[in-house]
């Protein structure tokens, strides 16, 4: 059982930080990569009230910041956080496609845990939309299994259409069934993201001016409003491409850096590999290696899924957020979209998902956001929430982050002692 204790986060607003010129093309960017990690990072450590100098190494999730933001060696800058206190500490960066964030978080837990250093900063960060969409294609493909899918243009949503189409052919559902199972999905992440301030679609946002905070909503619109991306994948099926960071501090349980009622341990982590190509997994209606890395995770956190107060699961699209849900045991196989349409997970039930609105509503910045999901949880375990609050006092939070078409799967028990 880990002894490592989250005691600082910080979540950046989520959003698409750029401005564009139809005419001329030209693109400026109104918050850097490097503005995004400095806001993170400070905030982070201002949160845990922990000065740079008392931190051993710093660990950088971030995906793909060469294509996206020209900048391959990202970890080396987090020491203009501050140059002081954090010049000549070990810094890495950690890569795993949309779960960049989650092993960025493991790998500094296991050198607090072997004793090398006594607490780590860990950050998430990408900047995705100084690209036109379809140089985001391109740079999301490369976390595909190259050869057979993204050099043949299959992108992420027909990836994961794979799977709804598997989900929807094991469990004999018909199209207008498994459309209103994910148009439930999708509306209690915009609906939870209309409470997030930090949230690239909250009020204001193009769920609140549609009013996309029902099921029915989402399935009136129009076809032009919500087109086929990768059938049965509509637009408002998909998750957000997005600019944002976090981060987080960690230290020793029983470090005198650990301040009581503000330490949250990590209690158990699961880190399973599926085969990274599509064509070499039978089963397409579940996360097998998902399942694997809940297993460990509840097993090294002694716990189960009947414990779990709050979860964040990895929404990229509708789907995922089913399978998720499922993966984690918060519903029986094939039946997490019945408990979707019947109102389960709001932030009134036992166990409540996304109440950040998820990937789905909050945005994902796909190095960010495993951090992200671990710095909301943290604030919400605080008693801190960010957006919509648990109807009561959370104790134990989980969160799924998968990477590529949930070939890297990550899952972490959160605990208030």
């Amino acid at each position: 059982m880990s002894k490592v204790a989250i005691v600082g986060a910080y979540n950046s607003k989520f959003g698409n930080f750029v401005k564009k010129n139809r005419e001329t093309g030209e693109v400026s960017d109104l918050q850097s990569i490097y503005e995004l990690m400095l806001e993170a990072g400070r905030g982070a450590l201002a949160d845990a009230g922990i000065e740079a100098s008392a931190i051993g190494g710093v660990w950088v999730g971030s995906c793909a910041p060469g294509l996206f933001a020209e900048q391959e060696h990202i970890a080396a800058f987090a020491a203009e956080i501050d140059p002081e206190g954090l010049r000549y500490k070990r810094m890495t960066r950690c890569e795993d496609a949309c779960a960049s964030g989650s092993v960025a978080l493991y790998d500094a837990v296991y050198a607090v845990e072997s004793g090398r250093i006594d607490a780590a900063l860990v950050l998430g960060v990408e900047k995705m939309n100084l690209l036109d969409t379809k140089g985001v294609t391109h740079a999301l493909a490369t976390c595909s299994y190259w050869p057979e899918e993204g050099v043949k243009g299959i992108t992420f949503p027909a990836l994961f259409a794979e799977y709804a189409k598997g989900y929807r052919d094991q469990y004999k559902l018909g199209d207008e069934l498994l459309a209103k199972m994910l148009a439930s999905a999708a509306a209690l992440c915009y609906r939870n993201g209309l409470e997030n301030p930090l949230a690239h679609f909250g009020k204001g946002g193009p769920s609140d001016k549609l009013a996309l905070t029902s099921a029915q909503a989402i399935l009136d619109l129009p076809a032009e409003k919500n087109p086929m991306i990768a059938e049965p994948l509509r637009l408002h099926d998909c998750s957000l491409v997005t600019d944002g960071a976090a981060g987080l501090v960690i230290v020793r349980k029983d470090h005198p850096l650990t301040k009581k009622g503000r330490a949250v341990r990590i209690a158990g982590i699961g880190h399973a590999a599926e085969r990274i190509a599509l064509s070499s997994r039978k089963n397409m209606h579940e996360l097998l290696a998902a399942k694997e890395a809940a297993r460990q995770a509840y097993a090294e956190a002694k716990l189960s899924a009947k414990d779990i107060d709050i979860a964040e699961v990895h929404d990229c699209f509708t789907i995922n957020q089913l399978l998720c849900t499922e993966a984690l045991g918060l519903a029986a196989d094939g039946k997490a979209g019945y408990d979707y349409m019947d109102g389960r997970f709001t932030h009134a039930d036992r166990a409540a998902v996304n109440l950040s609105g998820g990937l789905k509503a909050k945005g994902h910045p796909v190095g960010a956001t495993g951090v992200s999901m671990h710095a909301l949880l943290y604030k919400q375990l605080v008693g801190e929430p960010i957006g919509q609050a648990h109807g009561k006092a959370p104790r134990v939070g989980i969160s799924l982050n998968v990477g590529g078409s949930a070939a890297t799967n990550c899952v972490t028990v959160l605990v208030r002692d």
